[in-house]
């Protein structure tokens, strides 16, 4: 079975880590080198850029090249796609439970009606 790798899969993937999330959190503040991205953690350079190929894979971050080092760079185009998935279904959810709410509402009002009927 084949794996389709959407943009937005990739995206979700990539944030489903929290030393990916930690790394996107450090790189909002500016641009840093892997060095400096791995610092905080208690892990080898090497693990920390095999973080980093999954953020650049899916396009949450891009390096560039400065003399001899290649900071990385927060990619923020996808991330605004992901949160406007997030808002377009948060709504449609909301929606579902006001009309679940209003329906268990008017349920509820009958089975009073009823009730009071049978006395």
């Amino acid at each position: 079975m084949a794996v389709v790798e959407d943009e937005l899969s990739l995206v979700f993937s990539a944030l489903a880590d929290p030393t990916r999330r930690a790394i996107l959190e450090r790189l909002a503040r500016g641009d840093a080198t892997v060095n400096q991205l791995a610092e905080p953690f208690a892990m080898t350079q090497q693990a920390v850029s095999k973080h980093l190929k999954v953020l650049e894979h899916a396009r949450l971050i891009s390096r560039t090249r400065t003399a001899q080092s290649r900071p990385c760079v927060l990619e923020t185009v996808r991330l605004d796609a992901a949160a406007g998935w997030i808002a377009r279904h948060r709504q449609i959810w909301a929606d579902r439970h006001d009309r679940l709410e209003e329906h268990l509402a008017a349920l509820h009002a009958e089975q009073r009606r009823d009730d009071g009927t049978r006395r």
